[in-house]
């Protein structure tokens, strides 16, 4: 693409490249799409913080590194086994996709032979073979008109997930996306991308882990897109606990019809920015949405949460609950945002986000909005933010506990309301595992319990 100028000629310049070097991700059907995200990625240009939606992220480190590319740099080898083996459910899933650097990794995965009712496997496999299934729908839910970095992935995805469950299906355990990045030499970026059809009747979970092997610098920039459709239902989660030289941007955005049922739960761990855009737009009656969230922060990490509900109908309820947790010079951000279109009557939506402050100098900025067109509703929303009660930490201390540990217990309380929530067995203990690695005296005090 020829007359691009400033940072995001970086990308700009590389796509002719990319797309000579896509193969069998390059499905001719495709391409159109690609190019007009390019286009737009070429007017929108990165976000600065004079724009309101990112008025508290500042993306100029992502811009400064100018990563290249997956495609356009030599691909790092996969990790060995032991590097990226602890970051399994294999045990406890349906099946497991593993991905390095954006790309499946079919002999790292752990996939049944074919199951009636159920795809699941290479999104890029799947734009060859699955294309009256899938074009309806790739693109049009999570869209690039207004957000850059969806429109950056929407270009130069290479792979990712595609999962159809069938009218009807039910699974009982969990389908498991993993993504590992990392690898050595130039500094890449990896854009996953991930399609989810759940059909009429429908039931599954679904974990989506961002993790890195390594330390190298790495731009983790996905998008999921979700259809539930008449009377699904979905459970969905999210564990990013990436390398604190990894920015990840990410954007998951759902479609509801009529009597479905969606619970996103995302947990913000890793990164030295991490920017998360999660939104549904209930099209039906009847539809029941949980947006819950938890993230910790130390050091100097940004994580950036911005959640969006388009009540369309009525007889609709929405929840949304996110609660942080930050130390040293790390900084929160929440912007959640409820609109209730004229005909959504009888809507019932609530939005809550706590932050805890654990040092004097971590900041947190949350602003929760409602915006109601209609009469007949039950909406609400509050935030706070605070530091660990000291009547509570000198009540633990007078029963002999030490400071730290006293602190611990306290933090893991405020977590609990979220964590507790995590259905898998296996998924709950990994997030307090990761949860207590990151507290003082917070390891002993888990096994102990």
């Amino acid at each position: 693409m020829k007359g691009a100028t400033g940072a995001a000629e970086n990308y700009l310049s590389r796509y002719d490249e990319f797309e000579a070097k896509l193969g069998r991700n390059g499905s001719s059907w495709v391409l159109p799409l690609r190019k007009k995200a390019l286009t737009r990625f070429g007017e929108l240009r990165f976000p600065t913080p004079k724009e309101e939606e990112w008025r508290h992220t500042n993306v100029a480190p992502i811009e400064r590194r100018r990563f290249l590319p997956a495609g356009s740099v030599a691909d790092s080898p996969p990790p060995d086994r032991a590097e990226w083996e602890r970051f399994t459910l294999r045990a406890d899933s349906a099946a497991e996709l593993v991905f390095w650097n954006g790309l499946w990794m079919p002999g790292l995965s752990t996939v049944p032979g074919p199951v009636k009712g159920i795809r699941w496997g290479s999104l890029a496999d799947a734009l060859v073979e699955e294309r009256a299934r899938i074009e309806p729908h790739l693109g049009h839910h999570a869209s690039f008109q207004e957000h850059p970095f969806v429109a950056l992935n929407t270009a130069f995805f290479r792979d990712g997930s595609f999962l159809h469950i069938g009218e009807g299906v039910k699974l009982d355990k969990p389908v498991h996306l993993l993504f590992l990045s990392g690898g050595s030499g130039a500094e890449a970026s990896s854009h996953p991308r991930n399609l989810i059809l759940a059909e009429r009747e429908s039931e599954a979970t679904i974990i989506e882990t961002y993790v890195s092997v390594g330390e190298t610098p790495h731009l983790s920039n996905a998008v999921t897109e979700i259809v539930v459709r008449e009377n699904a239902s979905i459970d969905h989660y999210k564990v990013q606990d990436e390398s604190k030289e990894t920015y990840h941007v990410a954007a998951l955005q759902a479609h509801q019809e009529q009597n479905s049922r969606l619970a996103s739960y995302t947990f913000t761990f890793g990164g030295k920015i991490a920017r998360s855009d999660i939104g549904s737009v209930l099209a039906g009656e009847g539809i029941e949405t949980v947006l819950d969230g938890l993230y910790m922060g130390r050091e100097d990490q940004l994580i950036d949460h911005h959640t969006f509900l388009d009540h369309a109908r009525p007889h609709c309820t929405s929840h949304e609950l996110y609660k942080g947790i930050l130390g040293g010079r790390s900084r929160g951000v929440f912007r959640g945002k409820i609109l209730v279109r004229q005909d959504a009557q009888k809507t019932d939506a609530k939005q809550g986000n706590h932050a805890l402050l654990l040092s004097e100098e971590a900041v947190v900025n949350t602003k929760p909005q409602l915006e109601i067109y209609a009469d007949d509703v039950k909406c609400t929303h509050g935030a706070t933010i605070g530091q660990i009660d000291e009547e509570s930490l000198f009540y633990l201390r007078s029963r002999g506990i030490s400071r730290g540990a006293a602190r611990a217990l306290l933090v893991s309380a405020f977590a609990g309301e979220v964590v507790d929530r995590i259905r898998p067995d296996a998924l709950r203990g990994r997030v307090e595992g990761i949860l207590a690695a990151r507290l003082p005296e917070g390891k002993r005090i888990k096994e102990s319990l």
